[in-house]
């Protein structure tokens, strides 16, 4: 690896105006959480210099003006002049798309940024950028308008400089403030920031973040010197954990470096969360198999020598192994490929082959010192062995009478046989489903109504959850399965729409769904096959304010959604002439619910997404979990941050 980075080293492969006409395709929306995606592109090159090994401090402030400006203690972008494009090489970065340091293999080994659009696409999105350079004792400046158009004189075809520094004072600071004729809001989140550092300090051990509000006042230093082995730490906070420190091994296999912490504690489920070069892998993919394929190698090997199972030809499921932890894998690897619709699958199969390696290895040496806690941990296992062999039984019971459940009364089926034109709605109680099955495009809109709510699945085994008729009807009608067996490949319908009343139990209702499909249909999410329908809450009519040639004015209805709206309708000064509250879907005509909520033309759905599988599997755990205290600390403190991203 080079470690003169000059503008050599920068390849180039051209064009930025199509970012400004379709940011979603860069950024993925114009919303909120695109929004935030323009500092972590700017973050993860102050990254990519700390994995390179020239970086230990970023700083992250958001200013009172709008703006943002991150700061790294790397080398410093490039100013001199780029060998082909002949203009300096800090505008061939920040103004040119599939430009970087990271398409050839000398300057970075390793890079979070994989797609090397950032600088330039942030330039794209924003109405002002300030790129400031420190390198060889002078600071230089550029600064760029309207997406990216160069504001700066040049000086004999160089940025200027602009001030003297310490020749150890090396980096790169970014302000930019995002174009508001492009966003839906310009408003950062604290919140958000906060938490995206806390993650990223436990994947780099040793960067100081620093990240400031100064329309707040608030600041905060993130810096993680055990790195994932405290992340792992952090996730078992609440468990009853089967070992106070979590194991933590690293390695290297080739090219590929590995680390893997790990903590057990007494409840039936497994986390496993994986990072492939500071990127969340919420999929997983090819390093959590290597990862598993490992664990069980190392677990029934370590059994057999001990006399933990007594039979020839016994071994431990993986399942059984894995029963209660809490697992992180990270690795760093110099060509990711990612798979699937999300891009959040690891595709390489040496990801798999180096962290099995590294891992047996490693925690081999772990347990030959360790043999108490190993004894513990096969203690476990067997547990959750004797546990499964029984449960196993229930469930191939269950299954086997999976077709005597009696979904035909209750799905309408819809007629095409295409999955990609169909979808299920899921409907709360049989008088909504009638409407529903009365209102409906039947060629593509099928119909299950639930009779009351179905089972909370964080406090219940797999076997008593395949009792329950609800979940079991709608296994049925997914044609999918569930864990270990799910296919999404299988999925009869392109969306699952959830479908209930703007009320308290409907909203229950909703989340109960949810923490089903999360724990064991996840895929569901995370290739975006789950909505949310919103039917209004509001029906109100009106006059118009034209007059008719008969002297009469027209009457008008419309649809609300929420008291937000009926408010701003109130204070446009309209005279309202009647006001219908639905407290129910089944207070809708069949007219009535096709034109708001199953008109595709016309409907609002809320796609239900995963930002960060790590926050999700702790807040549902939390939510839906039995530990009251944490659950009422968590929801007086998230409740003001509520909202709905709707898509």
């Amino acid at each position: 690896m080079s470690t003169s980075y000059d503008g050599s080293e920068i390849v180039v492969l051209k064009g930025l105006e199509a970012v400004r006409k379709r940011p979603g395709m860069y950024i993925g929306s114009t919303g909120s959480r695109g929004l935030h995606h323009l500092i972590w592109e700017i973050l993860d090159n102050g990254i990519d210099e700390h994995l390179a090994g020239f970086c230990d401090e970023i700083e992250i402030t958001l200013l009172d003006d709008g703006g943002v400006t991150i700061c790294d203690h790397g080398r410093g972008v490039p100013v001199d002049i780029h060998p082909t494009e002949h203009i300096p090489t800090i505008r061939v970065v920040y103004t040119m798309l599939h430009a970087g340091g990271k398409f050839g293999n000398s300057v970075y080994k390793v890079s979070g940024g994989l797609h090397g659009v950032g600088a330039s696409v942030v330039n794209a999105l924003s109405s002002k950028m300030i790129v400031e350079v420190r390198r060889g004792g002078q600071v230089y400046r550029d600064e760029y308008a309207n997406g990216g158009i160069p504001q700066t004189k040049l000086s004999n075809g160089l940025v200027p400089v602009v001030g003297k520094c310490n020749k150890s004072d090396t980096g790169t600071k970014v302000t930019f403030y995002p174009d508001a004729s492009i966003f839906d809001t310009v408003e950062f989140k604290s919140e958000i920031i906060v938490k995206k550092l806390k993650e990223t300090a436990y994947l780099n051990k040793g960067l100081k973040l620093k990240f400031t509000d100064k329309n707040t006042g608030f600041s905060q230093v993130f810096c993680e010197e055990d790195g994932i082995k405290s992340f792992v730490a952090y996730l078992s906070r609440e468990e009853n954990v089967l070992h106070k420190v979590p194991v933590y091994i690293e390695g290297r296999s080739g090219d590929i470096e590995v680390e893997v912490a790990f903590q057990y504690n007494s409840g039936f489920g497994e986390q496993i969360n994986s990072y492939c070069n500071c990127i969340n892998v919420v999929d997983g993919g090819t390093l959590v198999t290597g990862f598993k394929s490992g664990l069980t190698r190392v677990m029934n090997q370590y059994a057999r020598e001990l006399g933990v199972l007594k039979g020839k030809d016994e071994n431990f499921d993986g399942k059984d192994i894995r029963n209660g932890i809490i697992a992180i894998i990270s690795i760093k690897h110099p060509d990711p490929q990612f798979e699937g619709q999300t891009k959040t699958k690891l595709g390489n199969n040496d990801a798999k082959s180096a962290v099995e390696d590294v891992f047996v290895a490693e925690v081999t040496r772990y347990f030959d010192k360790n043999v108490e806690l190993l004894k513990n941990l096969l203690d476990n296992a067997l547990k959750s062995y004797n546990a499964r062999k029984a449960s196993d039984k229930a469930i191939n019971d269950v299954l086997k009478k999976m077709n005597d459940v009696d979904t035909k009364s209750k799905l309408a089926a819809c007629s095409s046989k295409h999955p990609e034109e169909c979808e299920v709605y899921i409907v709360e109680g049989d008088s909504a489903g009638g409407t529903v099955k009365t209102a409906r495009n039947r060629k593509t809109q099928a119909v299950l109504p639930l009779r009351g709510k179905i089972l909370n699945v964080e406090k219940t085994p797999l076997e008593k959850i395949l009792l329950n008729n609800e979940i079991r009807s709608m296994i049925q009608a997914f044609g999918c399965g569930i864990a270990e067996e799910f296919d999404i490949n299988k999925l009869r319908y392109d969306k699952i729409i959830i479908l209930t009343d703007a009320d308290v139990d409907g909203a229950h209702i909703s989340t109960l769904l949810l923490t089903f499909f999360y724990r064991y249909m996840p895929e569901l999410i995370y290739e975006g096959k789950v909505y949310r329908g919103l039917p209004p809450l509001y029906r109100v009519e009106y006059e118009s304010a034209a007059v008719s040639k008969g002297g009469k004015r027209k009457k008008i209805s419309e649809y609300l959604f929420n008291d937000a709206a009926l408010e701003k309708f109130r204070a446009s000064g309209r005279k309202i002439i009647s006001l219908q509250r639905y407290k129910g879907l089944g207070e809708m005509d069949a007219t009535q619910l096709w034109e708001t909520t199953l008109d595709p033309d016309s409907r609002i759905l809320a796609r239900v997404t995963i930002n960060d599988a790590v926050e999700a599997d702790e807040v549902t755990s939390l939510l839906m979990g039995s530990n009251v205290p944490p659950r009422r600390d968590f929801i007086m403190a998230e409740a003001r941050n509520a909202n709905l991203d709707i898509t």
